[in-house]
């Protein structure tokens, strides 16, 4: 390992105290936080996506890490839907985001500095947004777009809408039809394609920081942080430790054992929080177990690796 985790966090914390400052002091006005939150689930986002898609062969797929981590991923996900609906009573789009918000890894903006920072070398985090991408955000806005769907609506019909109506989806099989063809986009696109997906991350953290001035959530304290700890340690205790004895039954070679417990460790996306957004949901809730969870897991993260690194 070649450092440690601390560094990486910086942009992150600096950005997110940026938008709040934005946000408390008006100084972009009023309904900024909305407007933003639209161009970066519409335009940022589709941006991100496609150009991650278009740039990244699905060969990387063949890691032999990837088994462990997507299994940890899915188990862990489907202990947080399941909380979520029977323990914390919730109706479909709060346990799919309360699920979602478990298992969804920060590995776009933090997980590639945090790898770089450990050992060198984040090859296998494009691994982690591949798998995201194709597997997991596809799953919770088709859920989203299920709990929403207009009265009378088919189920069905619903779902097969979903990459028409969902642009992060529709720019994601794109890219991937793109990359498969061999074809690419003239330089007159591709530049300034590239130039918002480059702003994208950095706007969704301003948008992060700015919903800290929005108040607090609707619901009764008590319920909300039993819930929040829950989605926090199934993100920052579950998730690596499920993923390492996955890991150990396959028998993955130790230093690929150590990065794929360390991105299972990462905390929560903010992606998740600009999709819960998006559907106007409760946001609030999803912007503290981000916030909370990347807090959090400047400590559990060095942790993590200091315990796979020392004892296994």
């Amino acid at each position: 390992m070649t450092g440690g985790v601390l560094p990486a966090f910086a942009p992150i914390w600096a950005l997110t105290g940026l938008g709040y400052l934005l946000g408390r002091f008006r100084v972009l006005g009023e309904g900024a936080e909305a407007a933003l939150t639209k161009y970066v689930f519409v335009v940022a986002m589709p941006a991100v996506l496609f150009t991650t898609m278009q740039d990244t062969p699905l060969t990387a797929l063949l890691n032999p890490g990837v088994v462990a981590f997507l299994l940890g991923t899915v188990v862990v996900g489907a202990i947080g839907f399941a909380l979520g609906k029977w323990v914390f009573r919730r109706k479909l789009s709060e346990w799919a985001v309360s699920g979602m918000a478990s298992c969804y890894a920060n590995a776009g903006n933090l997980g590639i500095p945090v790898l770089l920072q450990l050992f060198g070398d984040s090859a296998f985090i494009i691994v982690v947004i591949l798998l995201q991408t194709l597997v997991l955000m596809p799953a919770l806005l088709a859920l989203l777009e299920t709990d929403s769907r207009e009265p009378g609506r088919s189920r069905w019909r619903t779902l097969l809408m979903l990459p028409v109506r969902t642009p992060v989806i529709a720019a994601s099989l794109t890219g991937i039809l793109f990359r498969a063809s061999g074809l690419h986009l003239p330089q007159l696109v591709a530049q300034p394609l590239h130039l918002i997906a480059s702003a994208g991350v950095g706007t969704a953290l301003l948008v992060l920081g700015m919903s800290l001035t929005s108040g607090g959530s609707r619901e009764p304290v008590g319920t909300r942080r039993a819930e929040m700890a829950t989605v926090v340690g199934l993100k920052l205790v579950a998730q690596p430790a499920i993923t390492l004895g996955i890991g150990l039954l396959l028998g993955l070679p130790h230093p690929v054992l150590m990065i794929v417990t360390v991105c299972a460790g990462l905390p929560t996306a903010q992606n998740i929080f600009i999709a819960t957004s998006q559907y106007a949901l409760d946001s609030r809730f999803v912007r503290d177990c981000v916030l909370v969870s990347t807090l959090v897991s400047m400590g559990s993260l060095s942790l993590v690796s200091w315990l796979v690194g020392e004892f296994l």
